[in-house]
């Protein structure tokens, strides 16, 4: 079987033009006899970069080269949407797509193109927004394997359970970085054969490198000689590169070993991984065309700006206060873990995100002015997040709609709009409570949860939803935090077998001798169930 074998060393050494075309056979030739070999479906990831295209360009050549009778297994070519995506790039791979499926139906390919999109509960501003997570960080990057990994891996998977197997083509480069040259030589030593190695995330699957060697330079030499068989430029492309001035294309995530894609030009527009989005702030220096992108320049710069804990709840989503050390100017200091944001910050990122998209609508060339930033079916869910997880049934998220766009939001999830609470009870609400939002908190939750269970003909669980409440809400923001203080020191004092302080801090701050009402913690659960004189 013909192999393209060449040395690591020789592999670094620059090819001349002639070498890169007995090259370029020789990989052809392994490509079709790898094709030929068995029934095992293909599926190549492609992110319109330059790195992408030359593997499917090649892929492509080398299988329109064969008969017709033998091209007979399927090829999936996979880009994966997250929504938020540089809308540029977005545009330019949406398009090549499409392409794609004409000239794979023109030329009698086996080549199904497919444009991946994460789950709606999975989307970046479901989480953000909806949820409350802050913008990512290196200690909490929850938007990688949500919006890149799992939507592929599914898709993988589906041919794989279809199949029983699957190779996984990429145009992953040792000259990418160090880090990624480290990562394939450790798949090297594992190999089956040349450039195909076993998928470490995936079983039953194997994963095609045929550039695995190239330089930047000889993948536009080849992108700019050899010409595009889904007849799409090549030379538009390198113009896309030219007026960024960034590092390498966001290749197929499937791993969370893969680098951040925020400093590369095909990476999200709200990356906050990095500490500056350059390619968008390339595009826009480098081309007047492009000023239209500047609101999204400034979002992101707000978003990645110095948290404030003012907009955040001291709890987790689940209202377990967690603990951790601080270290402030040299001091250590045990402060809670900040949960996520609060209810106005939410409403607040929501009116910024669709002024923004408004803006753009307005400013951004005719063939853009439909660009969406968050879609109606991401509205709807976090409308439903905020409703029935939440509890905030004064159902602020049509009110804002309404606001920043002047248009009636009209939500896709049937029966969405039916509440018997709205935004009168909740303002009355606001009144009774005079200001305290965890009482506030507790009686929406206590209503809610009541009218969450009215329907049913047997109301089980309703005692235990109602308890939960209560566990979450009914103290203040001090009590909990003084109460998480004194778990972590009885824990901490278990661990050390110290008998004394364990009998001190379960012990010593019970009022014995104070029996009375005044003696016990003011919490909303002891308010709303004090016995009646």
């Amino acid at each position: 079987m013909a192999t393209a074998q060449h040395s690591e060393n020789q592999s670094q050494q620059a090819r001349s033009v002639a070498e890169l075309v007995d090259y370029i056979q020789e990989l052809t030739t392994e490509i079709q006899e790898l094709y030929c070999l068995d029934a095992i479906p293909w599926v190549v990831g492609y992110s319109g970069g330059k790195d992408s295209t030359a593997t499917l360009q090649l892929i492509w050549n080398a299988i329109a080269a064969l008969p017709l009778e033998k091209r007979i297994k399927t090829i999936h070519v996979i880009t994966t949407d997250t929504l938020v995506e540089n809308p540029y790039v977005s545009a330019w791979v949406r398009k090549s797509l499409e392409q794609m499926k004409v000239a794979a139906q023109k030329q009698e390919m086996p080549i199904e193109a497919h444009l991946l999109q994460p789950e709606l509960k999975e989307t970046f501003w479901v989480g953000l927004i909806g949820k409350g997570y802050p913008a990512p960080r290196g200690k909490f990057r929850w938007c990688t394997e949500r919006l890149k990994i799992n939507p592929s891996n599914r898709f993988i998977r589906n041919v794989i359970r279809n199949s029983g197997e699957a190779i996984l083509v990429l145009g992953i480069r040792k000259a990418e970085s160090t880090k990624r040259a480290n990562r394939m030589k450790e798949w090297e030593a594992k190999r089956v054969r040349d450039r195909l190695s076993p998928n470490m995330n995936l079983p039953n699957s194997l994963v095609y490198s045929p550039i695995e060697d190239w330089r930047n330079d000889e993948v536009w030499l080849y992108l700019m000689q050899w010409e595009n068989p889904w007849e799409y430029s090549n030379k538009d492309l390198f113009a896309m590169y030219r007026g960024a001035s960034a590092d390498n294309e966001c290749p197929l995530v499937v791993d969370t070993s893969t680098p951040s894609c925020g400093s590369s030009r095909f990476g999200c527009w709200v990356c906050t991984l990095v500490s500056q989005d350059k390619s968008l702030t390339a595009m826009i220096q480098n081309d007047e065309e492009k000023e239209w992108l500047q609101p999204l320049l400034d979002f992101r710069v707000e978003l990645d700006a110095e948290e404030n804990r003012d907009r955040r709840d001291f709890r987790r989503r689940n209202g377990d206060v967690q603990l951790y050390e601080r270290n402030l100017d040299d001091e250590i200091s045990v402060e809670p873990i900040p949960g996520p944001y609060l209810k106005e910050a939410r409403e607040d990122w929501l009116r910024k995100l669709l002024t923004v998209q408004t803006q753009i609508r307005h400013t951004a060339p005719e063939n853009m002015r439909d660009i969406t930033l968050i879609t109606l079916e991401e509205m709807s869910e976090i409308r439903r997040i905020w409703l029935e997880e939440r509890h905030e049934f004064d159902d602020s998220l049509p009110r804002i709609y309404m606001e920043v766009t002047g248009e009636r939001f009209i939500d896709p999830r049937p029966g969405a709009g039916y509440s018997l609470l709205g935004s009168d009870e909740w303002a009355v609400l606001e009144e009774i409570c005079e200001g305290d939002a965890m009482h506030l908190e507790l009686m929406a939750k206590l209503l809610d949860t009541e009218r969450q269970f009215r329907k049913m003909a047997r109301r089980v669980g309703i005692y235990d939803a109602l308890e939960s409440c209560f566990k979450t809400s009914s103290r203040s923001q001090d009590e909990a935090i003084k109460n998480a203080h004194l778990k972590r020191d009885l824990k901490e004092a278990v661990d050390k077998g110290d008998v004394a302080t364990v009998k001190q801090l379960t012990l010593g701050d019970v009022a014995v001798e104070d029996n009375s009402e005044a003696a016990k913690p003011r919490t909303w659960a002891n308010i709303k169930f004090q016995k009646s004189e």
